[in-house]
């Protein structure tokens, strides 16, 4: 499996930890303040869905997972559109916080 944005975001934690060159640290303390806000939405909206939906099942489940992240992927892809940029980053804790 490639470590590069695909047209569906980057589908898994690992993979993305691999696109961002880490091994063992968080992923998440290498994001992004976007990156970050991004996760927290698809995150925030597959919750408030599946209050809405009270899915049964991990299939339901997974289904409203990926609804969740559709919003996150939306918001995404409509920002990088206004902005002629790509949200998702390379760019880990070292660098984006100037850490030598």
């Amino acid at each position: 499996m490639s470590a590069r944005p695909c047209a569906d975001g980057l589908k898994i934690h690992e993979e993305y930890k691999r696109y961002k060159s880490l091994k063992k640290e968080n992923l998440r303390d290498n994001m992004s303040n976007m990156e970050l806000i991004l996760s927290m939405l698809a995150e925030a909206s597959t919750t408030e869905i599946s209050k809405a939906q009270n899915p049964v099942g991990l299939e339901k489940s997974k289904e409203v997972a990926r609804k969740g992240g559709a919003v996150a992927k939306t918001a995404r892809e409509d920002l990088e559109r206004e902005t002629g940029r790509s949200v998702i980053t390379k760019q880990n804790a070292k660098v984006l916080r100037g850490i030598d």
